[in-house]
């Protein structure tokens, strides 16, 4: 109930967060910096390297069963719909909800949110809501950056088996992609990013005095949150098969 209410409060704070002043507006452009533009080196490599390996393993085994065209299927498939959201979580959850845990702690250790609270400034707002907006839009930027260099890669590949003109491949990939894929791979990286942010906020606020719990905040924000992205991946895959399809 507490984690339920700590959403609900700062999804109210999100409303009021575009009044707030330069400050709070800072804080969620370092975030999506951190969280999103520094994290496209390694999610360029991750992207190109499983776009690659589908035609690589996948082209070779349709062309066995005359079933070329399925290669388009299957890459919006692992990279657009499922693999790919879920990649691009696990990258932020590796790299943000580790620093956003250990930061939020260690303001409560040196009593930085005590001060916040005394001079009149709500902590949720001020400090939660914009880290809370900056993973969540990073992690839809960065899934969207995931897919689009992922079919690149595939296209790069497919050049030393099949080459094919890029109009023909890109032509044959968005008739192979569908509004229920854009779908569920928007909603896919919006329920990540919430769950990444909250998660990480909320551990690293539930600290006590200790220093030492600063640490094992950043260890829990990250269990947790692969454990959530996870379980509501499974979850929004089930939805997709058995009511958008």
């Amino acid at each position: 109930m507490y984690n339920l209410g700590f959403f609900t409060r700062t999804l109210k704070g999100v409303g009021s967060f575009f009044l707030r002043g330069q400050a709070s507006y800072r804080i969620l452009v370092m975030q999506i910096f951190f969280t999103f533009v520094q994290a496209l080196l390694i999610a360029s490599l991750l992207a190109l390297g499983i776009g690659a390996a589908v035609n690589v393993i996948g082209l070779p085994f349709l062309s066995q069963i005359s079933q070329e065209q399925l290669i388009y299927t299957l890459l919006i498939t692992i990279v657009t719909r499922e693999l790919g959201p879920l990649l691009a979580a696990f990258i932020i959850i590796a790299r943000s909800a580790t620093a956003i845990a250990t930061e939020m702690a260690g303001m409560v250790i040196s009593h930085e949110v005590e001060a916040y609270i005394s001079v009149g400034i709500d902590p949720i707002e001020h400090l939660a809501v914009p880290r809370f907006l900056g993973v969540t839009i990073s992690l839809f930027l960065l899934n969207i950056y995931f897919s689009l260099f992922g079919l690149a890669g595939s296209f790069a590949v497919a050049q030393l088996f099949h080459p094919l003109p890029a109009d023909v491949y890109f032509g044959n990939l968005l008739r192979a992609l569908t509004i229920q894929d854009l779908l569920i791979t928007i909603i896919k990286s919006i329920c990540f990013g919430m769950i990444i942010s909250m998660v990480a906020i909320i551990k690293g606020l539930g600290v006590e005095r200790a220093s030492t719990e600063v640490p094992v905040a950043g260890l829990k924000a990250v269990s947790t949150a692969f454990g959530g992205c996870i379980v509501v991946d499974i979850l929004l895959s089930a939805f997709y098969y058995m009511v958008l399809t």
